[in-house]
């Protein structure tokens, strides 16, 4: 039997527009919103579950647009993934997209909609179209086999074409005409020295990362054509670019971004903490997803901190810089029109599912934008992209009840995200203490899980 739930007293942040309804009954029947109205003019059925949020706040379900899952790597097993699903809703995460594509993903992308597993509705990017072999992939250094990748994904199932690194820019415009012949978009990387952001604004691609914005903010005069995008992070020579940088460019860049596709995706949060400030070895272990990962990696890191060449010589002020610029782009393109979308790019460098979009939604705030701007990122704006808004996204009648029930106010501080009473997840209530079970009891099994290579 289909479960009645009548949230009492609270406050709905609908995110149709900036506004806040006050002292609301919500109506969720048959994994719908069935009714929403002030309290004392909702009738509430005799059988419903009742949640009393007065003072509470209702928003949306969030959206993870970028992420991953351990068990994609072999490190893992397969067995873990339902678990690892679970991480997220319990973190209030009803959405995701998985941009790296697994067979794997696909059947739980199934399991999911049927019901199966308890988990986020997800969506699939293919393997990756690569110019260099790198695990999950699609290696395309000729015409055909971008076009032959490409029909293989769209026959297998997958969402989105995904483009990573090492592409040459004639087989990315294969793969992206096949896209467009056989109707399935591309997302991803702009790899700034093979493909390039205009190449990838011709083709109305959804970037990930802000993959070339850098190199676009060059003196024209500069001494170098590569900056600090994708791979090249790493090479301390690259670096130096920040000595020649032109700000009055990013207008212009913000301007042609939206004219191109307004949807754009800057992991920020991933990149300004793994690589323009460095954590302390105390902070990764104060971090509440530190548990979830065996001994064995978290010493790994703590190793990779410690040894890297890149992240011992980079200094601080060319980390801060990269951040300043990456910020007055994402303001920017926001300002001009953009529809930011908030991925984690989790699980890597010790941030995990879940609890990375929380960071992720932070750190968007720290571009200069506004609760309500970051709020629409990681809800709104991604079914908007999916172009399932009519269905879900919302707080309104008729649309899917994917909720998350919020003690304070994330339009004041867009940090309440993390201080949940409890999410909905597709009509199905879980209070937060019951998620939070589901977390102690996960943490360890996914922990156990690791199997080292050998």
């Amino acid at each position: 039997m289909a479960q009645t739930t009548a949230f009492v007293g609270v406050n709905v942040i609908p995110m149709d527009r900036e506004r806040v309804l006050t002292n609301q009954t919500v109506i969720v029947r048959d994994g719908k919103i069935a009714e929403i109205g002030e309290v004392g003019k909702v009738k509430v059925p005799k059988d419903a579950v009742m949640v009393d949020a007065k003072g509470k706040y209702l928003i949306p379900g969030l959206v993870d647009m970028h992420t991953h899952l351990l068990s994609d790597d072999d490190a893992y097993p397969d067995t873990i993934a339902p678990d690892e699903l679970r991480v997220m809703v319990a973190n209030g995460v009803t959405t995701v997209r998985f941009m790296i594509g697994t067979p794997e993903l696909l059947k739980l992308r199934s399991q999911s909609a049927s019901g199966e597993i308890v988990a986020p509705t997800i969506y699939v990017a293919s393997p990756h179209l690569t110019g260099r072999e790198q695990g999950n992939n699609f290696v395309v250094k000729s015409l055909d086999e971008a076009r032959d990748a490409v029909r293989k994904s769209k026959a297998a199932g997958y969402d989105f074409i995904k483009v990573t690194t090492f592409v040459p820019g004639l087989v990315y415009e294969a793969a992206v005409d096949e896209a467009a012949k056989i109707g399935i978009r591309v997302v991803g990387h702009a790899d700034s020295r093979f493909v390039g952001v205009e190449r990838a604004w011709k083709a109305k691609q959804q970037i990930e990362h802000l993959d070339g914005y850098i190199e676009l903010l060059l003196k024209t005069d500069a001494p170098m054509k590569g900056s600090v995008s994708d791979l090249y992070i790493y090479n301390p020579e690259n670096w130096k670019s920040f000595d020649y940088m032109d700000e009055s460019k990013i207008p212009d860049i913000a301007r042609k971004t939206v004219a191109s596709n307004r949807f754009f995706d800057p992991t920020h949060h991933f990149m300004k903490n793994s690589f323009g400030r460095l954590r302390t070895e105390d902070e990764m272990r104060a971090q509440p997803d530190f548990k979830f990962y065996p001994a064995k990696v978290q010493a790994q890191w703590f190793d990779f901190y410690k040894r890297n060449r890149f992240i011992n010589t980079v200094p601080l002020e060319k980390r801060a810089r990269w951040v300043e610029l990456r910020e007055k782009l994402i303001k920017a393109i926001v300002d001009a029109g953009g529809k930011m979308l908030a991925g984690s790019d989790t699980p890597e460098f010790l941030w995990l599912y879940g609890f990375g979009l929380h960071h992720e939604l932070k750190a968007l705030k720290e571009a200069g934008v506004s609760n309500y701007t970051v709020l629409a990122a990681g809800t709104r704006n991604a079914h908007e992209f999916f172009g399932t808004l009519d269905k879900i996204g919302t707080v309104q009648k008729g649309k899917q009840a994917d909720l998350v029930l919020l003690n304070a106010n994330p339009l004041d501080d867009i940090s309440a995200t993390k201080n949940r009473a409890g999410v909905m997840l597709k009509g199905t209530w879980y209070t937060q203490a019951e998620l939070d079970k589901w977390l102690d009891e996960i943490a360890p099994k996914i922990a156990g899980s690791y199997v080292e290579k050998h």
